[in-house]
């Protein structure tokens, strides 16, 4: 199935195509701030639909994930990475899509503070 995405002023959007029924809740230093509940998709899967200029990246840590964000409203809507084989990845915000109804996700703790 496609969604679309975005950040709250529509700054940054985006579409995705999966089939999205967990969500993760990572506790982290940045997530745990942010709150985001995260899905993974392949690179392929995931589009910007608004121009790439228009989108805000922060690294930390080791600096192997791309957290994009809007400069104009603050919300995280995406990440870009790899996985632990080497294919590109985009971590989705599941809060960014609206059609979702995060009441039907099951969510799965991941303990990021340990990474």
């Amino acid at each position: 199935m496609k969604y679309e995405g975005s950040c709250h002023c529509g700054n940054i959007a985006f579409e995705v195509e999966g089939e999205f029924d967990t969500g993760l809740d990572c506790n982290c230093s940045l997530c745990r701030r942010r709150g985001g509940l995260l899905a993974f998709v392949s690179a392929e899967k995931f589009t910007l639909t608004t121009p790439a200029e228009d989108v805000s990246t922060y690294t930390f840590n080791r600096h192997v994930i791309e957290h994009h964000f809007c400069a104009k409203c603050g919300i995280a809507p995406y990440g870009e990475g790899k996985d632990p084989k080497g294919n590109s990845m985009a971590a989705i915000n599941l809060r960014c899509i609206p059609a979702i109804d995060l009441e039907t996700l099951t969510i799965t703790k991941v303990d990021g503070r340990s990474f």
